[in-house]
């Protein structure tokens, strides 16, 4: 985690974040189960290599199921590159279906501690594209009820809603993958994909995600996945056209 915070670039006063690499990887029923012994699938991390000027890192994770998960991460001027192939060396399949990078952004926003779960102000500068337009949160028809709340997802096309995150669905498809927030002086904006994506998601911890989709793996299966974390000056239109370049098969399944 420090490694990637350092890699990340300038530390800002203001618009600093973290970064829980990762939070956690996850089984498929998961909307109404529990999240500790149903849904979480155990894994350690170990750190490969680092770069001498600190922006590569390369990351292993192994599940407890025997999944082993290869972590390519690039920081450039404006972005955070992930690159992952997602492996399984056993003679079983494994329901690792999705996981999920969990970006505190209370301090970026200027509105929340991440230490302080009660602090959701940060909401009013966060926002999901919902038929086609930039939404700000809480967006329409919020949702309230789950078996843990708060917090709100929204299942990206085609992912099964008794697959995600046991916090309140929305009933709304998100327009792409992009979900982010402005800074506090409202000169920047942090955003964040990936590809394949299970849900978008505002946590409890002043968070936001973009979870990745794995799907789970057969036998000797391999399957690339791939991220990215923009932070650009505050222009949505130019966020938009480099999200489309970036992820092209997204754009298509609006």
């Amino acid at each position: 985690q420090d490694d990637i915070l350092t890699i990340a670039g300038e530390r800002l006063p203001g618009k600093q974040m973290e970064i829980l690499y990762l939070e956690a990887y996850c089984r498929p029923n998961s909307q109404t189960t529990d999240w500790l012994t149903h849904t979480v699938i155990g894994h350690k991390t170990k750190q490969i290599s680092i770069s001498e000027d600190r922006t590569q890192l390369k990351l292993q994770c192994v599940l407890q199921d025997g999944v082993v998960v290869d972590h390519a991460i690039t920081a450039r001027s404006d972005e955070v590159d992930f690159r992952l192939v997602a492996y399984n060396p056993t003679n079983k399949a494994s329901k690792a279906h999705w996981a999920q990078p969990c970006v505190r952004v209370g301090e970026f926003t200027g509105l929340g501690d991440p230490r302080n779960r009660e602090t959701y102000a940060y909401l009013k500068k966060s926002f999901v594209f919902l038929d086609g337009r930039l939404t700000f949160m809480p967006t329409k028809d919020w949702a309230t009820e789950a078996r843990y709340t708060p917090g709100q997802e929204w299942a990206a096309p085609g992912v099964p809603r008794a697959d995600v995150n046991p916090r309140p669905l929305n009933r709304h498809t998100p327009s792409n993958g992009l979900i982010g927030c402005f800074s506090a002086d409202e000169t920047m904006i942090f955003a964040t994909a990936w590809e394949p994506y299970q849900e978008l998601f505002q946590g409890v911890v002043t968070c936001l995600h973009s979870d990745f989709r794995i799907g789970g793996l057969k036998p000797g299966e391999k399957k690339p996945i791939r991220g990215k974390i923009y932070f650009v000056p505050n222009d949505v239109t130019a966020l938009l056209v480099r999200y489309a370049e970036d992820f092209p098969e997204q754009v298509k399944q609006k």
